[in-house]
């Protein structure tokens, strides 16, 4: 047997080695911005209502303006992306995370709370887009870049996280324990976070006088509101799901178990679907996500047993990671040089569908008594959504994408 390493191995295993841990402590970086940051209020509005008696149309108006935040943070990513390199900005944006979920649960005024969401929103938008970029960076650096879609699995890993630690915070201390404990679980992850992905040494490309790559966002004329459509839609499930559960006569027990599948299914979703687009081609494969997502919104309407709550539950973690990472990907794909400014660009687009549907959904559900319109908007919006992506032939590669 031969023990000895060629020199073609040995000069890989460092770069191997530093590619794994840019990505580890990227996936504990979107657990903290994205699974807790802005995803644990999900799990723990139901408590809040049960505690604190708090409506609808109060949750959506809380949701809103967590998502007007993200939306603020990636317009400022988009417009000045200067922002990603600077180090106070990125500190700041991860402390500021950490704490607004923290103060959470230490007041019971709706201005306060709203005030928190705003600014977790806008600090959630600052770290996701600087996290994607920087990973993709690193990966790529390395000649690594087909890891690239696990980085996303991390917000799943959270969200499953979160489903598991509310149910038990909850036992000991409520609603508020719940907030007070999923800000000290953030404060962990992202120091464990900063340890194993260390420091980074990437080299920046800077474009040349003869590049023009402002031209080429033009290549996001349907992406973007494909993307747009997204956010309106499925985050009337994201916001409210649990809730829906909660409320739903032998099936309040099953609530927190509907969130931590959720997470389960979205963990692996990104290298699931990135999979199925390299057999099918991106267009297909987002499509497919789009439509499988509206049905599985339909699905969650009226849902009264376990299976079919549990299944709801299934189809929308399976498949809203999987449309962010291979949206993600393919606009930076189309951007060439203006890349950071493209992700920034969607993620502002995406930002501002998901302010428009909390508040909608929440004031039809009270107005209505229950989700099943707000559902079936939803469920339209994204099939919306699909016929953009079906329709945008121009601009997606006809060859599969490479592994």
């Amino acid at each position: 047997m031969n023990t000895h390493k060629s020199s073609h191995d040995i000069h890989h295993e460092p770069l191997r080695s530093s590619a794994v841990r840019v990505l580890a402590g990227g996936i504990l970086g979107m657990m903290v911005a994205m699974g807790i940051g802005r995803f644990a209020f999900t799990p723990i509005l139901p408590l809040m209502q049960r505690d604190l008696g708090l409506s609808h149309s109060v949750a959506g108006g809380l949701a809103s303006l967590n998502y007007v935040g993200y939306l603020a943070g990636a317009i400022v990513c988009a417009f000045w992306p200067r922002v990603l390199r600077n180090t106070a900005v990125n500190l700041g944006a991860l402390i500021i995370c950490i704490a607004t979920t923290t103060l959470m649960g230490l007041t019971h005024s709706p201005f306060w709370w709203g005030s928190l969401r705003l600014l977790a929103g806008g600090s959630s938008a600052i770290l996701f887009v600087l996290i994607a970029i920087e990973v993709s960076e690193s990966l790529a650096y390395h000649r690594h870049s087909h890891w690239g879609s696990a980085l996303y699995g991390g917000i799943g890993m959270g969200i499953a996280l979160s489903g598991a630690a509310v149910y038990i915070l909850d036992h000991i201390g409520g609603w508020s324990g719940a907030w007070l404990g999923m800000g000290a679980l953030s404060g962990l992850l992202a120091l464990i976070g900063i340890t194993v992905a260390g420091k980074r040494h990437v080299a920046i490309h800077v474009p040349n006088a003869m590049e023009k790559p402002a031209g080429r966002l033009t290549g996001l004329s349907r992406l973007a509101p494909a993307y747009f459509m997204e956010g309106v839609g499925y985050i009337v499930s994201a916001t409210f799901l649990v809730t829906m559960i909660a409320h739903t006569p032998g099936l309040s027990g099953f609530a927190h178990w509907s969130w931590i599948a959720v997470g389960l299914a979205a963990a692996p979703s990104t290298i699931l679907w990135q999979q199925i687009a390299i057999r099918i081609g991106v267009r297909y494969a987002l499509a497919s996500a789009y439509l499988l997502q509206a049905f599985g919104i339909l699905l969650s309407i009226g849902a009264g047993s376990i299976f079919r709550a549990g299944l709801a539950a299934i189809i929308f973690g399976g498949t809203f990671l999987g449309i962010v990472a291979l949206v993600m990907a393919e606009g930076v794909r189309r951007s060439g040089t203006e890349g950071r400014r493209a992700a920034a660009i969607l993620t502002a687009c995406f930002g501002a569908g998901q302010v428009i549907g909390p508040p909608v959904a929440g004031i039809l559900a009270d107005q209505h008594g229950d989700f099943t319109l707000p559902l079936l908007l939803a469920a339209i919006v994204v099939a919306i959504g699909c016929v953009l992506i079906v329709t945008d032939r121009k601009h997606f590669e006809k060859q599969m994408v490479s592994p």
